[in-house]
């Protein structure tokens, strides 16, 4: 249905020739932007229901009081899916679990977590390549944040943090706050949940335009097989390229997803294409900048460097499944 619209709209009454390369980009402009906004904003919405009910300071301390035998690290990387952070917000969190004593490891497996899968990855995925492709995103995330912050655990690197957040760390209270149980019904969060996740899509809405005309320029535009010279997917070294590539690069899903559609379009394989989209959403100079607040540039390089070796482990495996 909304490629019916999308094609009426422009060849009937923008009256584009179809076929031509300004039809066909403008066509994908038009077509991608309605569809992944509407999915966008169905998924926020469920995710708003899930973080009304699963509130973090509750699983924050949940974490902090108990011994989960390794599933704190699952738990961790799916708090870090489940909430719509980029990676410059959840720098906080990364300082409030800090704070409530959670192991460095598990820290930083939601500090994987939390760019890589947020809801608007999901959300664009599932529009932009199907469920299949998703779930294979979604669950290669997951394990992908879990190893690495389990690697991570291994070097003990709180000694690394910067010492006013070991000040902060040493300070905190031994008393939390206690949650609440507020009694409201569903239906009164509702409109509160609605009107959030509106703010999300509101606020990537310009991310989404962006990505997806850059997207649709290049679906129109690129010549075929330029792609394939510069990211050639028969390479060994293709992923690690694309990786390398993608650091200097900043966006957020909204940005890169539909530059990741053309990608494969145009002749990239999937886990190529992948692995530069994770490297461009979790790996950054910007990134590196901000975490400057809270780590030294050695516990950034060990981050950056064990982050970057999984992305690209994935990329492999992703490239051999599909």
């Amino acid at each position: 249905m909304i490629q019916n619209f999308a094609d009426w709209l422009v060849y009937a009454v923008f009256g584009l020739q179809e076929g031509s390369r300004l039809g066909m980009a403008v066509n994908f402009f038009f077509y991608d932007t309605i569809k992944i906004l509407i999915l966008l904003f169905l998924i926020s919405v469920l995710m708003g229901i899930i973080n009304a009910y699963f509130p973090i300071d509750r699983v924050r301390n949940y974490l902090t009081k108990h011994k989960m035998f390794g599933l704190q690290y699952f738990l961790a990387a799916l708090l870090g899916a489940v909430t719509p952070f980029c990676s410059c917000s959840s720098v906080p969190l990364f300082i409030g679990f800090v704070k409530g004593g959670i192991p460095m490891g598990v820290t930083l497996t939601f500090l994987i977590s939390s760019p890589l899968l947020s809801e608007i990855a999901i959300a664009m995925f599932l529009g932009t390549f199907g469920l299949k492709v998703t779930i294979i995103y979604v669950v290669s995330g997951l394990i992908l944040s879990m190893i690495g912050g389990i690697i991570l655990e291994r070097f003990h690197l709180e000694r690394l943090l910067n010492p006013w957040v070991l000040e902060l760390q040493k300070k905190s209270l031994a008393e939390t706050k206690k949650w609440e149980s507020e009694k409201i019904s569903f239906w009164k969060r509702l409109p509160n949940i609605v009107l959030g996740s509106w703010k999300i899509v509101r606020s990537v809405l310009l991310y989404v335009i962006i990505g997806i005309g850059l997207g649709a320029a290049m679906h129109g535009f690129v010549p075929d097989g330029f792609f394939e010279s510069v990211l050639s997917s028969d390479k060994w070294y293709s992923v690690p390229l694309a990786v390398i590539v993608a650091v200097p690069v900043y966006a957020n899903a909204a940005g890169i997803v539909p530059i990741v559609e053309v990608f494969v379009q145009k002749g990239i394989s999937i886990g190529t294409a992948i692995a530069f989209m994770m490297a461009v959403i979790g790996l950054s100079f910007p990134e590196a900048m901000l975490l400057k607040t809270v780590m030294t540039w050695k516990l950034i390089g060990i981050f950056f460097g064990v982050t970057a070796l999984l992305i690209i482990i994935s990329g492999w495996l992703f490239n051999w499944l599909m």
